[in-house]
């Protein structure tokens, strides 16, 4: 059984929705898939965690979207803004910050 994204996922599902949307445009279920094969399947999210995602950052200005006809289906493309490309450097350094954090507490060994 697959286990599910523990609490400290709070803030991942933006910052690498951020960064697959600073590559090129996509429309949910491929960032569903692209983040599943982009983190070599540590990380699965699904659709109802996406979409609140990229409509919140929709809403702040983050990202924009549009509506295009494919295969007799219309499917909705959502690309980064200038907005969400400050977004995405604030949230990767902020990342980088913790990460290193934790790494260095992690080979410390002992008790503090």
């Amino acid at each position: 059984m697959a286990q599910s994204n523990p609490p400290f996922m709070s803030g991942v599902p933006e910052l690498l929705l951020l960064r697959l949307l600073d590559q090129s445009e996509m429309y949910g279920y491929e960032l569903v898939r692209s983040i599943k094969t982009a983190t070599g399947e540590a990380i699965s999210l699904g659709e109802g965690v996406i979409y609140p995602v990229l409509h919140s950052l929709e809403r702040n200005g983050a990202l924009k979207s549009r509506r295009k006809a494919v295969g007799g289906r219309t499917r909705v493309y959502y690309s980064l803004t200038a907005k969400g490309r400050q977004r995405l450097d604030k949230l990767r350094n902020e990342w980088h910050r913790v990460q290193g954090g934790v790494a260095s507490a992690l080979a410390a060994g002992g008790h503090a």
